[in-house]
């Protein structure tokens, strides 16, 4: 699968842009602020219907314009599939596949797979346990149409959960059998969560082990677990026990909604103990395994788009990730880089076609 043409209008900082792109490597090369991150980010956009980094879509619409439109070709099993993302103010997305509207955003989840690595991942490893979850949930929902639809009705049943929790302290009354029907939705969808979550980490913690030793030269150690209640009592236990906490706090203080993931790198947090280099050494590993889980669930190569990947990596790292992308397993390719000299350098250690796209 490759992207084979792109057509940007009024997209953040881009007026009116259209690109022909390889079907191997990609490079974008200019000076911050030009607009390199906003191309991968509409790229990015086709595959999930949203921004990688503004979740709010009317902020992704030029200064002093209504709407914005991106407009991709791909090819997919030698079939093309053109899809078009547009909104306007005041009205609500539009995403088209071949000309035919989506009644449901997340039917098209899981067309285009793709995969960004960018230093805004580096929130995975500083900010909340929310992140982390949305990281494991992405990388199994690009495969699992099922666990995407759970995920949304658990969520749904938790808001309406936690409406019901408020309505009882607004108006000093209490239903236990209202409250113990959400309580059996929640436990049905988050039993069914929480196993899929487990069964992914099993799988996805040895393929992410084995690409932190390639790109770090194999000189420390990593690992990463799965946090959650779930493992030792059932959601309905849980929630059960908690009820009074909740009454108090208006709030379901429990459940897959709470989960978490802990980085680890020689035993103990890489948010405390580890350097620069080694928490983005670890996250280009995080996201390379979820590169290569994904290709052999979805049977299809994801897109791969490298924002600013290179800066502060030393010489060995980078050369260990150009071995790595370097291999007939990754398809195609977009590289960001404000320094055209470092980019040139490095795609000539790759053997594939590529076209350089100076901004």
């Amino acid at each position: 699968m490759f992207l084979k043409k792109l057509a940007l209008v009024n997209y953040k900082n881009i007026s009116s842009e259209n690109f022909e792109f390889d079907s191997k490597l990609n490079c974008f090369v200019g000076p911050n602020g030009i607009g390199k991150t906003n191309i991968l980010d509409a790229i990015y956009h086709l595959s999930f219907g949203k921004s990688y980094f503004n979740p709010i879509a009317t902020q992704n619409i030029r200064h002093d314009e209504d709407f914005f439109v991106i407009d991709g070709e791909f090819e997919k099993n030698d079939r093309e599939e053109k899809i078009v993302c547009s909104l306007k103010k005041g009205a609500k997305k539009i995403i088209k596949r071949n000309g035919k509207i989506y009644d449901r955003l997340s039917d098209h989840i899981g067309l285009l797979p793709l995969v960004i690595i960018s230093p805004a991942d580096r929130d995975l490893i500083i900010e909340g346990s929310d992140t982390r979850r949305k990281f494991v949930d992405g990388v199994i929902s690009q495969s699992d149409k099922k666990y995407l639809q759970d995920l949304l009705k658990y969520n749904k049943t938790l808001a309406q959960r936690n409406s019901l929790l408020k309505y009882f302290a607004a108006n000093q009354t209490f239903d236990k059998a209202t409250l113990e029907v959400y309580d059996e939705q929640l436990n049905s969808y988050g039993s069914t969560i929480h196993d899929k979550r487990k069964a992914f980490i099993n799988i996805f913690t040895p393929i992410f082990e084995e690409q932190y030793a390639v790109i770090s030269g194999g000189n420390e150690k990593v690992s990463l677990t799965y946090d959650s209640k779930l493992t030792d009592n059932s959601l309905l236990t849980l929630l059960k026990n908690n009820i009074e906490k909740d009454r108090f706090s208006q709030y379901t203080g429990v459940g897959i909604h709470k989960d978490d993931l802990s980085f680890l790198i020689n035993g103990h947090p890489i948010k405390k103990f580890g350097s620069q280099g080694q928490q983005k050494s670890y996250l280009i590993a995080l996201k390379f395994a979820q590169f290569h889980l994904i290709k052999e669930l979805a049977k299809t190569t994801p897109i791969l788009l490298l924002d600013d990947i290179f800066d502060k990596l030393d010489e060995n790292r980078v050369s260990h990730i150009i071995n790595l992308v370097d291999h007939e397993n990754f398809g195609q390719l977009f590289i960001s880089d404000t320094h055209a000299e470092r980019t040139e350098n490095i795609i000539k250690n790759i053997h594939q076609s590529y076209k350089i796209f100076k901004l």
